[in-house]
């Protein structure tokens, strides 16, 4: 599988998980599926609700928000993304007891600190576990490749 995702939504979501630091941002992707390309074609920021900042829970009325959103559109809700301040661009022990969609793709940027870089990294949930994603940009050329 890969994600074609525009360059400006991947700024977008590292500007997102700046301003959010040290909490974690959130959000919701809307697209659509062509065989093994996804193409996120809509970013849906949402509001962070969760207790710790370590965590994130998308506030339901957003996540409506975007549903609807997308069903105007003709499409859906492809994954969701959020940040990991002070931690790696994997999937967390979190973030996996919190997945259950099946092939629902799960972007994650990880920070060191506010005004540091940024690392972009995507994954699919399937089989109760997160495969990692290749990025593409929206006409097909490899911007980011991540290994198993």
């Amino acid at each position: 599988m890969k994600l074609a995702l525009a360059h400006e939504f991947q700024t977008a979501i590292r500007d997102q998980a700046r301003a959010a630091y040290p909490a974690e941002c959130c959000g919701l992707i809307e697209g659509n599926r062509d065989g093994e390309l996804v193409h996120g074609l809509a970013l849906h920021p949402a509001r962070n609700i969760a207790a710790r900042r370590d965590r994130f829970e998308i506030d339901p009325q957003d996540h409506f928000a975007a549903l609807k959103a997308a069903r105007a559109t003709g499409r859906a809700i492809i994954g969701c993304y959020h940040s990991h301040p002070g931690g790696a661009p994997i999937p967390s022990q979190t973030d996996l007891a919190g997945a259950g969609e099946e092939n629902f793709l799960w972007l994650i940027a990880a920070l060191g600190q506010a005004d540091g870089p940024v690392t972009l990294a995507a994954f699919v949930y399937c089989a109760a576990c997160f495969l990692p994603v290749a990025f593409t940009d929206p006409v097909g050329a490899d911007l980011v490749t991540l290994s198993a």
